[in-house]
């Protein structure tokens, strides 16, 4: 799982400099372009490549738009997502606003909220109750949901989206959840992030001065 998901990172690396790349006019690559930029060894972007059945030519290099093809094929940004925001606080607000998902066919289409004063369902998109997450889940067919409410109401919303067969959730509370056969979890710790990066950067530092 971990590997899976370092690969994906990698990719999504490779996916921003190929259209980096193909504004500037190129239309091909070989591995050692992506290699020198991002700093990783050619080999990698090479096994990468394999492991997700993206092929080359041996003389001739890679294909810029059919690399970003796969890639896309394999993330998933080649169909649409319809995705629900149940928290409107200020991460749930900052990510409604944030326009940057359109260009990967990833939309939320719904925010849900128990407060009132953030209720309204004539907006882009609309704010509804909690009360009403379960039919629109349902209604919608909705797979993918993103989680910013406060800790002590996650369990009773995932309960939620278990039972309306949501199957992946983007996890941004405290509550650090475990993945199910039927439900995908991704936890983003924003305050863990930070330690790390301010652990590392002091490391960095450390290393300087010694």
């Amino acid at each position: 799982m971990q590997a899976d998901k370092e690969r994906i990172a990698r990719l999504l690396s490779y996916k921003n400099l190929l259209h980096r790349f193909e504004s500037m006019g190129f239309v091909r690559f070989f591995s050692d372009n992506l290699a020198d930029t991002l700093g990783v060894s050619a080999s990698l972007i090479r096994k990468d490549f394999s492991y997700f059945e993206i092929v080359g030519h041996r003389k001739g290099g890679y294909y810029i738009d059919a690399v970003l093809e796969r890639i896309h094929e394999i993330i998933g940004y080649d169909e649409e997502h319809k995705v629900a925001l149940i928290g409107v606080g200020r991460i749930g607000e900052a990510l409604i606003q944030y326009e940057g998902f359109k260009n990967h066919h990833i939309e939320i289409v719904a925010g849900f909220d128990n407060d009132r004063n953030k209720i309204d369902e004539n907006s882009t998109p609309p704010v509804f109750h909690m009360e009403k997450l379960g039919e629109f889940l349902s209604n919608n067919a909705i797979k993918i949901a993103i989680l910013t409410v406060p800790g002590h109401v996650t369990q009773p919303v995932i309960e939620i989206l278990q039972e309306e067969k949501v199957e992946g959730v983007l996890n941004f509370t405290p509550i650090e959840l475990k993945s199910t056969d039927k439900l995908m979890v991704r936890d983003i710790n924003i305050e863990a992030e930070l330690a790390n990066l301010i652990y590392s950067v002091k490391q960095l530092k450390d290393k300087q001065y010694n």
